[in-house]
């Protein structure tokens, strides 16, 4: 990335550079909006919730990750026990305490707050994801400030706001927003030392604000899940050293000072959790769970490459404009900034494609580096004008266009209904992103972006928003858990079988037994106000069982669904035992 007239390198002076043709509204209210960095930084929140929020509140439980999450917390909360993680009585080892503590935070707050069967409502476990996903992107802002303009430190933001794959984990009660939030205020504390040290600076009292950033992102980190955030940096550094041939820079990171407060802030837990369970918990974590993703764990193996082809859908709408910057971003390579944002994506990028078990989540936490990567080659007006590579801005509208057909087929063939709701809200994305292709031009990227950005907003809407909650065939837990809280008996108990999907257990009740046929049927011989939800599947075995236990129950009512988890419809029976309403 060169200039003509001045060479500007990443990280060196701030200095704005307007497109042509700016005084267009749109790109006239991106200025006002980011005029200022408490501007900026209020745009950049409310456009977060724009993006993030449709959805958030009425989307079902989504099996099976987020529930397993949400179940722990929710017993932490009913046992009071804060250390151990269980999933009913089955240990959950495979992840440490944070997020558990964070989503009980949530669940606490919001009980206090008055609003009722709180525990049961998934949103409430969801609020740290979407906390996570906003102070991601407000990081990644910080972050890119420390290598462009503020006006394109808030496009970098934008474009982690409105990827496909941040608005996932923004409403998923899981741990990869918060992580993505550690990693980007890790890497950008560290950026602000090393681009100090690369310009000779050398201040009489060195700042204690990014080492103590960086050392409490890491140790949340590491209590959010275990060593990963260990790799994001640990490899970012040694690219660092080697091609730097020194690593001094990193003794500003203070970090003899530095390691005790992790240990301070981590080793409690750990200790706990140690006197509580033994070698367990790192066996089943450690060995369990991180070094069995080696392999392709839980059928989710792939070869090299998948990350790169998924990159051009999860990180859309910013991948067009990355895949033109790829060539100006390579020339870069040795310039201060373009090399640690490389340091903090290639080495890891290339460890995630070795191994073989792979989901689309694990690389979120290199897209920081992606974005600010392509803002450089933006602002600089260095985009390729390979016209293979300027191809890629039909992106911009081939995926609302392909996205609102997927979505209304999947609709219509899960409820039998085509959701006109959405219909307005597809065709002006559709529209935006066709405008966002039509005026794409080197010199005017930026309102290109802001366009593309408007379609992912109202895709997000339509999909997350409108679509998502009404496919309640998907969600057969939903429906199960609605019947049951309809009877009008007292205590209601419930046993399933064939159907153990979390969802079940997080909507029904902790105790929910998960049985097969011939144990609901004893189950329900056991009390009045009893419930079996009975698959299909499982019904011959129960019916046999109630006969030779001569038990009397109820006709069934039936739930008919698709198990998303299984790939397969269900169809659930909810046997009554005789005499309960």
């Amino acid at each position: 990335m060169v200039d003509s007239l001045q060479p500007r390198r990443f990280g060196a002076g701030q200095q704005s550079v307007k497109p042509a043709h700016s005084s267009r509204r749109l790109f006239m209210a991106f200025e006002f909006a980011t005029a200022s960095q408490w501007r900026s930084i209020l745009f950049l929140t409310l456009t977060c919730l724009v993006l993030f929020l449709p959805g958030l509140f009425t989307i079902p439980p989504i099996d099976r990750d987020e529930v397993r999450f949400a179940q722990a917390t929710k017993q932490m909360v009913e046992s009071g026990d804060f250390v151990d993680i269980r999933f009913q009585d089955d240990v959950r080892y495979k992840k440490p305490v944070g997020i558990y503590w964070m989503q009980a935070a949530a669940l606490k707050t919001i009980s206090a707050l008055g609003v009722p069967r709180a525990q049961a409502r998934i949103w409430v476990y969801r609020l740290p994801s979407l906390i996570g996903a906003i102070g991601a992107v407000l990081l990644t802002y910080w972050t890119a400030l420390a290598f462009v303009t503020r006006q394109g430190a808030v496009l970098a933001a934008l474009m982690m706001a409105s990827c496909v794959l941040l608005g996932v984990e923004a409403r998923l009660a899981k741990t990869d927003a918060m992580l993505l939030l550690t990693v980007t205020a890790a890497m950008g504390a560290m950026a602000r030392v090393y681009l100090s040290w690369q310009r000779g600076e050398d201040p009489a009292r060195p700042s204690w604000g990014p080492p103590a950033i960086f050392w409490t992102a890491l140790a949340v980190g590491i209590l959010l899940k275990g060593p990963l955030i260990l790799m994001f940096v640990g490899l970012a550094m040694a690219a660092l050293a080697i091609l730097d041939r020194s690593a001094a820079w990193f003794w500003r990171m203070r970090p003899v000072w530095g390691l005790m407060w992790t240990l301070v802030l981590v080793l409690p837990w750990f200790v706990l959790i140690f006197l509580r369970a033994g070698e367990t918990f790192f066996a089943d974590s450690v060995g369990g769970d991180m070094l069995s993703k080696l392999g392709a764990q839980e059928s989710h193996g792939a070869p090299p490459g998948v990350y790169l082809l998924l990159f051009w859908i999860t990180f859309w709408p910013g991948a067009p404009l990355a895949g033109m910057a790829a060539p100006a971003i390579w020339r870069a390579r040795r310039e201060p900034g373009a090399q640690f944002l490389l340091a903090w994506l290639i080495p890891s990028w290339i460890v995630f494609e070795a191994v073989l078990t792979k989901l689309p989540h694990y690389v979120l936490p290199l897209y920081p580096a992606i974005a600010i990567l392509t803002v450089g080659a933006l602002e600089r007006r260095v985009l390729s004008r390979s016209s293979w590579l300027l191809r890629g801005a039909a992106w911009w509208f081939a995926i609302p266009a392909c996205a609102s057909v997927l979505v209304i087929v999947g609709a219509i063939k899960a409820i039998h209904q085509p959701v006109f709701p959405a219909w307005p809200l597809f065709a002006v994305a559709m529209v935006f992103g066709l405008i966002a292709w039509w005026m794409f031009e080197d010199s005017r990227a930026e309102r290109s972006l802001l366009n593309a950005v408007i379609a992912a907003a109202l895709m997000a809407a339509g999909t997350y928003g409108v679509v998502l909650p009404r496919l309640t065939t998907v969600f057969p837990s939903q429906e199960v858990a609605r019947a049951l809280r309809n009877v009008t008996c007292v205590g209601p108990k419930a046993a399933a079988a064939g159907f153990h999907e979390p969802s079940l257990v997080f909507m029904t009740d902790t105790s929910t037994l998960l049985t097969d046929g011939s144990g609901a049927a004893d189950f329900l011989g056991q009390g009045s106000c009893r419930f079996a939800l009975v698959e299909q599947r499982s019904e011959r075995s129960f019916v046999q069982r109630a006969e030779a236990i001569g038990l009397r129950y109820n006709a069934p009512v039936r739930v008919e669904g698709y198990n998303i988890s299984q790939g397969k419809a269900v169809s659930i029976a909810i046997f009554r035992s005789e005499g309960t309403e």
